[in-house]
């Protein structure tokens, strides 16, 4: 059987042409960026080039963005760099449902004496505006929201959070890494201070990400050292990986009509066929203001990781929510903020489709996931209690 991927929240493929761009960054342009001599510092031209074509991807000025390791160095970077910007501050925001890229370290800086706000969000993902406005103060040093949640798809009001961020006097932080690409992402536009995307996630390689960092603001860098990003990231620069982020981004803007013109589609026939042929099951999230490829639904009275290794049996990848906890066995925390029962968070699935998906691939899991649910739920303690009660009644 051949692979169905609907898993492109967690990663995505590289593309031939972003290979074809990186290849000789291995072995005949192998030089360090940062060298006095003409093989190595001419690696610089293809860094800056690199650097243009993210920058253009989500309407930034080039000298604004910073390449760094990933999408969880970016959200680490920018917000110990807002704590140095205001040292005397010492309240922080972000909302419940964040990737734990940042929802770890606004734990972790709990323990160590800020005061957080965990800002929730309503049945349909919704970030809670009343409480976000009445936790703002004057002692708020940074708000992270991230610009599209990774599980559910939602997208938040990011130019509204930003706007009321600001008036507080705090710094405003974007995790963008599942919006960018998809969506149109417009720094200047949004008004945000900071923001974090991702090479892997838009045909990119792995291992190379980037912070945008608005003009004029000071920042504290978190990787100190060499002189290299402008003394705002030290270490040896990635080229061959830089090259691909600015070919996968090029391409990516290029393209980014696809989402709304046909992986919309896809993911909305998807919805609509298991929705159909399944009972006992409940899409999650903002139906109106969704990314276009999204879509996770829960089966009820089944488990989650049991529905996926039965995928696998037929070659189709899914996930149980974000990638950095499909591993474990509780409830997604995003699920769990929403208020979805527990018998249906348990079994949520999240199908995150791409610009190479087909109506066919579509088509094949409709037919295989309704035999695959009714199958666990025969054999399922929890149908079997749903099933019990209805008897009494």
């Amino acid at each position: 059987m051949s692979l169905i991927y609907f898993d492109n929240n967690a990663t995505t493929g590289v593309l031939p042409e972003v290979f074809e761009a990186m290849a000789p960054y291995f072995t005949e342009k192998y030089g360090n960026a940062s060298s006095m001599h003409r093989f190595g510092g001419g690696n610089k031209k293809a860094i800056e080039l690199a650097r243009a074509k993210v920058a253009d991807l989500i309407n930034a000025n080039a000298a604004e963005v910073v390449f760094t390791s990933g999408g969880t160095e970016a959200d680490s970077s920018a917000i110990y760099s807002a704590l140095q910007f205001y040292p005397n501050k010492k309240h922080i925001i972000t909302s419940a449902v964040e990737h734990p890229a940042v929802l770890e370290v606004f734990k972790k800086l709990g323990k160590e004496g800020y005061r957080v706000d965990f800002i929730g969000v309503d049945a349909d993902g919704r970030f809670n505006m009343a409480q976000y406005k009445a936790v703002l103060d004057k002692d708020t040093a940074l708000v992270s929201v991230m610009w599209a949640n990774s599980e559910t798809g939602t997208i938040f009001p990011i130019k509204d959070i930003c706007a009321l961020a600001h008036e507080a006097g705090a710094l405003f932080h974007t995790d963008a890494v599942q919006a960018v690409g998809k969506i149109a992402v417009d720094v200047k536009e949004a008004g945000v201070d900071m923001l974090s995307c991702s090479s892997h996630k838009i045909n990119g390689p792995k291992g190379i990400g980037a912070l945008y960092i608005r003009q004029g603001l000071r920042f504290f860098p978190f990787m100190v050292g060499g002189h290299q990003e402008r003394l705002r990231r030290a270490g040896t620069e990635n080229v061959p990986a830089i090259v691909g982020f600015g070919e996968a981004a090029r391409i990516a803007k290029e393209t980014l009509f696809l989402y709304e013109d046909k992986v919309r589609v896809l993911r909305d026939n998807l919805e609509n066929g298991l929705i159909k042929e399944i009972p006992d099951c409940r899409v999650n999230g903002d139906k109106d203001h969704r990314l276009p490829n999204t879509s996770n639904i829960s089966f009820g009275y089944v488990e989650g990781e049991s529905i996926l290794m039965m995928l696998d049996e037929y070659n189709i990848c899914a996930s149980s929510g974000s990638a950095c906890t499909s591993g474990s066995l509780e409830p997604s925390h995003v699920l769990m903020a929403m208020g979805v029962p527990f018998q249906f968070a348990h079994g949520s699935i999240r199908f995150s489709l791409g610009k190479s998906n087909t109506e066919t691939e579509v088509e094949q899991v409709i037919k295989v996931l309704p035999p695959i649910i009714k199958r666990l739920r025969e054999i399922s303690p929890f149908h079997g209690e749903k099933r019990a009660c209805a008897a009494r009644q």
